[in-house]
């Protein structure tokens, strides 16, 4: 299955943004929240947008697998996808909005572009066997 190659790349970026949120916590001797520390806000920021966006493009990726679309489309949009993350990521961390802004807009365009592929790779034929 080649969305798992997505998938293990997605986890080690949730990986290292949770490494990075609990090296903050020990620094700053904060065990809940983010004490009212810029850095730690951030951080804990960069985190839960990736645990946000992350899971719903994977299902669409896993699903466009599923739904026999070509490999190399299932791997320019996992590629982008990651990418997109990436640059979100680092954007958020370093303060750079256009480096942030450019990342969402990978991410978001290409969660739009799971969501429509999907609709086009959808198997009709089994659906109207089933609404029979």
């Amino acid at each position: 299955m080649t969305s798992a190659l997505y998938i293990s790349l997605s986890a080690f970026l949730i990986f290292w943004l949770s490494m990075k949120v609990i090296n903050l916590r020990r620094k700053h001797r904060v065990s809940l929240g983010d004490g009212n520390i810029e850095e730690l806000r951030i951080a804990i920021a960069t985190q839960l947008n990736a645990v946000e966006y992350i899971p719903v493009t994977l299902l669409l990726l896993v699903a466009l697998e599923y739904n026999n679309a070509s490999l190399w489309l299932v791997h320019a949009l996992g590629i982008t996808f990651i990418c997109g993350r990436v640059i979100h990521a680092a954007g958020l961390i370093n303060t750079r909005l256009k480096q942030r802004v450019l990342g969402m807009q990978i991410t978001l365009y290409t969660l739009v572009a799971l969501a429509i592929f999907n609709i086009i790779y959808l198997p009709y034929n089994q659906i109207l066997i089933w609404l029979k």
